[in-house]
């Protein structure tokens, strides 16, 4: 079993003040794989000191130093890619041949996205009215990155904090801390300078609103479950900081009758239960055209009854656990709740799948005929379930959509250009996928309503962590 009861911490790997140990699971197995510290509000004090004496020399130094480290950052990530990879199905219980294609892919993705637009960013700009507007680091930023997408979260954070000339202490999901302690290493080796970048293991309750509430902590960004948001938004609004909030979402599908049926139906059920179901813009909710709901419905069954779970040690497409045990117990509850309410179920159902018993396995379920006032249709499940319901007209589709507290992705299926993006512009939601389109590297991340605000990657991304200052001149023109 591993040992990593250490944080980092001005450039160091250093004991916490008081022991606190944590076991961390495989979620395959239930094996403890390591032993972690957690950390207390005494830890969280001596990294925001150590960020906040580095931010006075960090802050000032040029883009191009910054980039250099970054491209540092780039060439050591490469090389110990596999490493991630393996980290993260360890941890995660992602699929191996997942890991390597999406979730440690990130690592790399993100952090090019961020090197070409601080190529590009301006730090001065003389506006129309003839003053300066000048670009600078915000602070000393607190970062909360959860369990899901674990190293994509944490480049999405880190780096911009990095890139602008900010320093950051960050809290890694307890869950899945040893990407993070890995990512730390990287870092270090990079050779950012000491107090940039800290790392403290912990909760949410004790480390988490330590950071929130530090009046030396200049900037929140934090992804999670809207709850959480809410509560790091409270514990933050004392000290009046900037926050950025990535939450929860309960992403509709919109299926048009002149859609590619069998291609698109067969992707967003895979879609679905990509990551175990374990994504925030998963396209959770299946909206499909009458006249060809029932066609839907068969290839969903079909698409669905073949999919399988797996070993995540071992190559393949299979699906993975869910992250633990109160993570199983909640998609098992709302599994529950769907066939209790009167959803049809076509695939899966409760319980877990044969030959796993152990790890924290569930059968990948789809439902159809669900209604917008069902459990599975208003809550997120976060887990491989699909809700199928259909619509008539496109107004209707539109109001079944919006039809929720969420708004982080929307996905629009149909043949027609000119109707995918007019009901895009409908969709109250910060990302709209049209026939299966990729998020793309560089490309803004975010949402509306409950699902957070702010944006991440590419010149978004760094917007969110750079104060914006005027200098007015007298002798503007």
């Amino acid at each position: 079993m591993l040992d990593k009861r250490k944080f980092y911490i001005n450039g160091e790997w250093v004991a916490p003040i008081v022991a606190n140990d944590l076991a961390v699971l495989n979620p395959a197995t239930e094996a403890a794989i390591a032993v972690i510290s957690m950390g207390a509000s005494a830890d969280v004090d001596r990294a925001v000191v150590a960020a906040k004496n580095a931010f006075v020399s960090y802050s000032r130094t040029s883009v191009e130093e910054r980039l250099a480290l970054l491209e540092k950052l780039l060439e050591i990530y490469r090389r110990r890619y596999e490493e991630m990879a393996q980290t993260i199905t360890l941890e995660l219980g992602a699929p191996i041949t997942m890991s390597r294609e999406q979730q440690a892919d990130v690592g790399v993705g993100h952090l090019e996205g961020f090197i070409d637009a601080l190529k590009h960013l301006q730090t001065r700009q003389v506006l129309r009215s003839g003053d300066v507007l000048l670009r600078e680091p915000i602070g000393v930023c607190g970062l909360i990155t959860p369990w899901n997408w674990p190293i994509n979260q944490i480049a999405l954070k880190v780096i911009p904090a990095l890139a602008t000339g900010s320093t950051c202490v960050l809290k890694p999901s307890e869950f899945t801390p040893l990407n993070a302690m890995l990512y730390a290493e990287m870092v270090d080796e990079a050779g950012f300078p000491a107090g940039t970048f800290n790392l403290v293991n912990g909760d949410g309750i004790n480390v988490g609103a330590a950071l929130s509430k530090h009046r030396d902590i200049d900037m929140m960004s934090f992804t999670g479950s809207t709850r959480a948001g809410i509560a790091v938004s409270k514990d933050a609004a004392d000290t009046v900081k900037r926050v950025t909030l990535e939450l929860g979402g309960k992403s509709p599908n919109l299926v048009f009758d002149d859609a590619d049926l069998e291609d698109r139906i067969a992707g967003s059920v895979l879609e679905c239960f990509n990551n175990s179901g374990q994504s925030c813009d998963a396209p959770t909710r299946l909206l499909v055209q009458r006249s060809v709901y029932d066609r839907a419905v068969e290839i969903a069954a079909s698409v669905g009854g073949e999919a399988t779970v797996g070993n995540p040690t071992q190559e393949g497409s299979h699906i993975g656990p869910l992250i633990s045990d109160i993570q199983f117990g909640r998609v098992q509850a709302l599994i529950e709740a769907g066939i209790a309410e009167g959803a049809r179920l076509i695939v899966g159902g409760a319980g877990k799948p044969q030959g796993f018993e152990a790890g924290f396995f569930v059968k990948p379920t789809i439902f159809a005929d669900v209604n917008n006032s069902m459990r599975i249709a208003r809550e997120e499940v976060f887990g491989p379930v699909l809700a199928i319901m259909p619509f008539d007209t496109e107004e209707e589709a539109i109001a079944i959509a919006n039809d929720t507290s969420y708004g982080l992705a929307a996905y629009v299926q149909t043949n027609d250009p000119v109707r995918a993006e007019r009901v895009a512009g409908r969709l109250r939601a910060g990302m709209v996928h049209i026939n299966g389109a990729p998020h793309r590297y560089g490309s803004p991340f975010g949402g509306y309503k409950q699902s957070g605000n702010g944006r991440e990657g590419g010149m978004f991304g760094l917007e969110d962590f750079l104060e914006v200052k005027t200098l007015h001149r007298p002798d503007a023109t």
